[in-house]
């Protein structure tokens, strides 16, 4: 059941829906309490009696709640309306990153831009023990004050997270990181992941040079005719050069994605603040970007 405008959930008014997906409704709403603007995501009503979809739900909320971060949307909030669950988060005016592809690639100092925020934004929830595990475009938000990171739904806890039950935070990890199960959004799913293996940042930072490629290019890294095509491409080819798509984007970002794509784990960059400090050198380098290299000892990074 879609809420309408002027219904009350608790102490928080809605005003308007924002937007739907597979899991969950999310409106604007008004904490009448402290007068401000929140977003109200409520699990949608045919998931209300499915486990995995609550659990889902709850995974999101532990994750996000151990996340404070400038690039990352914060909860304030959860509860129950109707025995739904819902999330109260920070209310965001922009647009989603897949609404902004629509209209084209970005340009090359936006795409760095939002890209040292996303990375930032990984690399403080790597550090918190979460991989994200679902990045793509429209789980980005574009703001005044930069890119933001949303949908925490698969995100993986490395170890439990400190105010879990050890219980509660057991069966949340077995249920949705069952051996084999395949989760996430395919062109930006890892290799790993579509062996059903283990996942870890890594993961992350192969779908990160996923989203970074499309920023620039407006194109996906791996397309493909069918599910089967797409997969092979993951698994087993490079995506083209950014810099043949997109002639005024520098060779060097072509470097950092392409080591993001890597189709072996240990071959990417290993940490997001690795991939942070990359792009920023790349962003700031200035006077010639277009060369394909620089010296690793300048820099001390081995290629």
């Amino acid at each position: 059941m879609t809420l309408g405008s002027g219904m009350r959930i608790g102490p928080y008014e809605i005003q308007s829906i924002l937007g739907s997906g597979g899991m969950g409704e999310v409106y604007r709403a008004r904490d009448t309490r402290l007068g401000r603007i929140v977003a109200i995501k409520v699990l949608t009503a045919h998931l209300d009696g499915h486990p995995k979809a609550r659990q889902r739900f709850d995974q999101e909320a532990r994750a996000v709640s151990s996340l404070s971060h400038p690039h990352i949307c914060a909860l304030y909030d959860v509860g129950e309306t109707d025995d739904r669950p819902f999330l109260v988060m920070e209310y965001l005016e922009g647009e989603t990153l897949a609404s902004r592809l629509l209209r084209g690639p970005l340009p090359v100092d936006q795409v760095l831009r939002h890209a040292i925020d996303i990375a930032d934004a990984l690399d403080h929830a790597h550090r918190q023990g979460i991989v994200h595990r679902d990045l793509k475009p429209s789980n980005i938000m574009l703001t005044r004050s930069g890119a933001k990171l949303l949908d925490f739904g698969l995100a993986q806890p490395r170890w439990p997270l400190a105010f879990a039950s050890p219980s509660l935070g057991a069966a949340s990890r077995e249920t949705l990181t069952a051996e084999g199960a395949i989760l996430g959004t395919l062109h930006y799913l890892a290799p790993e992941q579509l062996h059903g293996s283990d996942t870890d940042a890594r993961t992350d930072i192969f779908a990160f040079g996923a989203l970074v490629y499309e920023m620039a290019t407006s194109r996906q890294a791996f397309e493909g005719k069918s599910q089967a095509s797409v997969i092979a491409a993951i698994l087993e080819q490079p995506p083209a050069a950014i810099s043949t798509l997109q002639p005024l984007a520098p060779r060097l970002l072509d470097h950092v994605v392409v080591r993001c794509l890597a189709k072996d784990p240990d071959d990417r960059w290993q940490t997001a603040s690795d991939l942070k400090r990359e792009l920023q050198w790349v962003a700031g380098s200035g006077a010639d970007i277009r060369e394909p290299e620089r010296s690793s000892a300048a820099h001390g990074v081995n290629f």
